[in-house]
């Protein structure tokens, strides 16, 4: 038996490693290694051919919740970002604290960590406010090569904060542990670890402008842009998910899709600027397409592999790995699996590791959550390397991609520590769950 599934499992591989030397995407790969899967575990297993299309259809709509929710808020942050709030925002974190470093650097980090934290993809973050942040922090005297390594590092944390990550609910769905009480155990480490990280990328350097020069070089907001106007949608939403907990016998639970939809609604009213909504809902489903079929092709992936045995072999191979090995190879596994396999690694490793964890009597939460601390540093690597790119891209820097990652030494170390010393610790750390809930 395990030869066979052993089978089964090299032909994946086999197929994913030819695919991507035919360099499709890391979708495509992920496909034709779902694929030759199942006819290898029909052939060797024996079962019908005809059930291989039923496991894949079904497997595309496992996380159909997770998808939503993409959709539905980058279509939020899309409004706020085309309405000029994210400018207003940065342009007035430039205009009061330009000369007060640190809180203008911490500001930063804020907006950054904003909106990959309501959509759960670091790439939002650098696609809606990477521009103007790295724009800022290059006003602030920052060289272009720590520029990137900022917007690189805060938004693979930014996808990891809560409300939304998308590890977590992968992880949480496959292992049947309720996707809550992670505010605090997620929450905490992403903001200690993103002060460490831009106070020290962001040290000090010579501003070449003064103050009158980069608000002239600074992209103009619309006429009527206010505070209130950029702040209210925020608070529908926050009050809204805070609502149901305040009141939870008298204010129904409407999910965050919907959530992210009525605060997308308030913020298109309150936009001083016209905005077609039909237009930038397309555009924003167009920018999403590869993340959402990412989804939908571990959901693919994620069945055939327990429908042929694969899944229960990476399981049986994680729990007969001596502990500290185990802990070991996570900080190497971890990130690489997220460079493979994007979120597939979430599916493929991370739930049978937390079933593991969870039955030696660590805290399955927040071994989740340190997982989770681990895997955006994997959006630098090869050969996706989608955060990596980007915040190369958005800051302009134009020396090696190689350099760029050397520039992120210490806080991949840093925060690699602190994700396994919240698994190896995660028994001791369960307060900060009782905390969220």
């Amino acid at each position: 038996m395990y030869l066979q599934i052993g089978i089964i499992l090299l032909i994946m591989i086999a197929a994913y490693v030819v695919a991507a030397l035919r360099k499709l995407s890391v979708e495509i790969c992920m496909l034709v290694s779902a694929i030759a899967g199942g006819v290898a575990g029909s052939i060797i297993k024996a079962p019908s051919i005809l059930q291989l299309p039923r496991h894949l259809v079904e497997g595309t709509f496992t996380y159909l919740d997770v998808m939503l929710v993409f959709v539905t808020a980058t279509i939020f942050i899309k409004i706020i970002s085309e309405s000029g709030g994210v400018n207003y925002v940065v342009r007035g974190i430039i205009k009061a604290f330009y000369y007060k470093r640190t809180i203008a650097l911490l500001l930063i980090m804020i907006v950054i960590l904003i909106p990959g934290a309501l959509t759960g993809a670091g790439s939002v973050s650098i696609l809606t406010v990477g521009a103007p942040s790295a724009l800022a922090l290059g006003y602030l005297g920052i060289p272009k090569r720590r520029v990137a390594a900022i917007l690189f590092i805060i938004a693979g944390l930014s996808a990891a904060a809560p409300p939304v990550n998308i590890w977590a609910m992968i992880i949480s769905a496959g292992t049947a542990i309720p996707y809550v009480g992670f505010e605090f155990p997620l929450g905490i480490p992403v903001l200690l670890l993103g002060t460490f990280s831009i106070l020290f990328l962001g040290r000090r350097y010579e501003k070449e402008l003064k103050l009158e020069q980069v608000l002239q070089k600074m992209a103009e907001v619309p006429e009527g842009m206010k505070w209130w106007r950029v702040s209210l949608p925020f608070l529908a939403f926050f009050g809204l998910i805070i609502a149901y907990r305040i009141w939870p016998f008298s204010v129904p639970i409407l999910g965050l899709p919907l959530e992210f939809t009525i605060a997308a609604i308030v913020a298109l009213i309150v936009s001083p600027k016209k905005i077609n909504i039909l237009t930038l809902s397309k555009e924003t489903v167009k920018l999403l397409l590869p993340l959402l079929a990412t989804m939908a092709i571990v959901g693919s992936l994620q069945q055939i592999m327990t429908a042929t045995g694969v899944r229960g072999l990476i399981s049986y191979a994680v729990i007969s790995t001596p502990l500290v090995l185990l802990y070991i190879l996570l900080i190497f596994i971890i990130p690489v699996s997220e460079g493979v396999l994007t979120y597939g690694g979430a599916a493929i490793i991370g739930i049978p590791l937390v079933w593991f964890l969870d039955s030696i009597g660590l805290h399955a939460t927040v071994c989740i959550a340190g997982l989770s601390i681990i895997w955006p540093l994997g959006d630098g690597l090869p050969p996706t390397a989608l955060i990596g790119r980007l915040s190369v891209m958005m800051s302009e820097y134009k020396g090696s991609y190689k350099s760029f990652l050397k520039a992120t030494w210490l806080p991949w170390i840093i925060i690699t520590a602190v994700g396994i010393f919240m698994i190896i610790f995660s028994a001791r750390l369960g307060f900060l769950v009782k905390w969220s809930m």
